[in-house]
């Protein structure tokens, strides 16, 4: 008998043209048994297509940004399992709406969080076509090793699974773009181990044109922000730390 044990959850900005796909093939990835897309403030018909492909759908009124639709995420995937009456969590899988039908490839991901052996595991991605030129992977790579001492091979990767005691620990998660590098130190400090796994996924990059720059200083922006506040005693840090855009 196939377990159920994994919930896939889907921050999502605009992304009607890859949604579908995306919901379908991780729905399919042994062992999850619930997938739900936050709808983070879209303009287009990301939730409408979402749920037709059998989602659960959590829809922001206005773009709250990757920190906010990953805890409304989880929240939804506890309220659930409330509902169900379920004593033993789901573990948490967090993937990109864009992904489309690599997403499938999932599976390695839970492994090691559902065997005990780390709190939570990051998806390393083969090269993809097109990237910008790396100065916010050194910065949050760099950082996070000064925080914890942990040599990230892809700090920003946002394809994630959690147990759910990882993530409660790392909670307020991060502002913006920078809630992958907090997660990243939150969760070791808290004392959960981290594996960075090898999974094939492909999803669309940045590109190198002036949105993209922008885009890529948003990026450094947040994650110095993210560091910067990780820096702190932790009475000092903001009680909430959150973020407009979903990526």
């Amino acid at each position: 008998m196939e377990i159920s044990d994994l919930a896939v959850i889907i921050p999502a900005f605009d992304e009607e043209a890859r949604i579908a796909a995306t919901v379908e093939a991780a729905a399919k990835v042994p062992g999850v048994d619930l997938v739900v897309v936050v709808d983070d403030g879209s303009a287009d018909a990301t939730s409408r297509i979402a749920r037709e492909c059998g989602a659960v759908v959590v829809r922001h009124a206005r773009n709250r940004g990757k920190a906010a639709a990953m805890e409304s995420g989880a929240a939804a995937v506890a309220a659930i399992e409330a509902r169900e009456g379920r004593g033993e969590p789901r573990l948490l899988l967090f993937l990109d709406g864009d992904l489309e039908s690599t997403a499938g490839n999932a599976a390695p991901l839970a492994e090691p969080v559902r065997s005990g052996e780390a709190g939570m595991t990051i998806a390393t991605l083969p090269p993809q076509p097109g990237g910008g030129h790396g100065f916010v992977v050194r910065l949050a790579r760099d950082g996070i090793r000064a925080a914890v001492g942990f040599e990230a091979r892809q700090p920003l990767s946002g394809q994630r699974c959690l147990s759910r005691a990882a993530f409660e620990a790392a909670l307020p998660l991060a502002r913006g773009f920078g809630v992958e590098t907090g997660l990243t130190i939150d969760v070791l400090r808290a004392g959960f181990r981290i594996a960075e796994v090898e999974v094939d996924f492909r999803h669309r990059v940045t590109g190198t044109d002036l949105a993209a720059q922008l885009h890529r200083a948003r990026q450094y922006r947040d994650v110095a922000l993210a560091l910067a506040v990780r820096r702190l005693p932790a009475e000092l840090r903001p009680a909430t730390w959150r973020g407009r855009r979903s990526g």
